[in-house]
C-alpha cells in the first residue's frame, strides 16, 4: 500500500479503522452503530479495508509475563557485509527465530535492531550463545535489556 493511497479513505474509513484498531473485536453491528452506518455498508466497507491492505489482521494482545516472557531485549546487529545476499540470508534466518518479534534494517550504528521476548536473562544468554552469533553473516551484536516498557504498541497515530 502506498502513502497516496491514504487519499481514498473517506471519513467512515478512517472511523473504521480508528475503531478496530482500538477494539478489535467489536462486533459488525458495534461497529456499524460507532461509525453511524447500516450493518451491511460497514460489514463492506470492513472487508474492502481488508481486500485492500490498510488491514492486515486482527490479534490478541498476550500480555508477555503471564505466558512467561517477561523479559523484553533489543539487540542491534552489524554484519560482515552490506549485500543483498548477505541480508537476505540473515533475514531468512531470522523469519525462523520464533522468540523474534520484530527485525527492522535501519539506518545508523546498527543494519538491524531485533525485538526479542525471553524468560529472562539467563534464557537470552543462552540463545545468543546457540543461534544470535551463528546468524549468517554476523559481525557484531549489542544487546539492550529493556528495564520498563514505557510506550508499547501504541496506536498508529492517523
Amino acid at each position: 500500500m502506498k502513502e497516496s493511497s491514504m487519499q481514498a479513505l473517506d471519513k467512515i474509513d478512517i472511523k473504521i479503522l480508528r475503531a478496530l484498531q482500538s477494539e478489535g473485536r467489536l462486533t459488525n453491528a458495534d461497529l456499524a452503530e460507532r461509525v453511524n452506518v447500516s450493518a451491511a455498508t460497514c460489514h463492506r466497507r470492513t472487508q474492502r479495508l481488508f481486500d485492500e491492505g490498510y488491514i492486515a489482521g486482527v490479534r490478541a494482545e498476550v500480555v508477555p509475563a503471564t505466558v512467561g516472557l517477561g523479559a523484553l531485549v533489543m539487540v542491534g546487529v552489524v554484519l560482515d557485509r552490506s549485500t543483498p545476499e548477505s541480508f537476505a540470508a540473515f533475514e531468512g534466518a531470522v523469519m525462523e527465530m520464533k522468540e523474534v518479534l520484530d527485525c527492522n534494517l535501519v539506518a545508523g550504528d546498527f543494519d538491524y535492531l531485533l525485538k526479542i521476548r525471553v524468560r529472562d536473562m539467563a534464557d537470552f544468554n543462552k540463545l545468543h550463545g546457540q543461534k544470535l552469533i551463528a546468524l549468517p553473516g554476523v559481525r557484531q551484536t549489542r544487546t539492550f535489556f529493556v528495564m520498563k516498557e514505557v510506550k508499547e504498541n501504541a496506536r498508529l497515530p492517523f
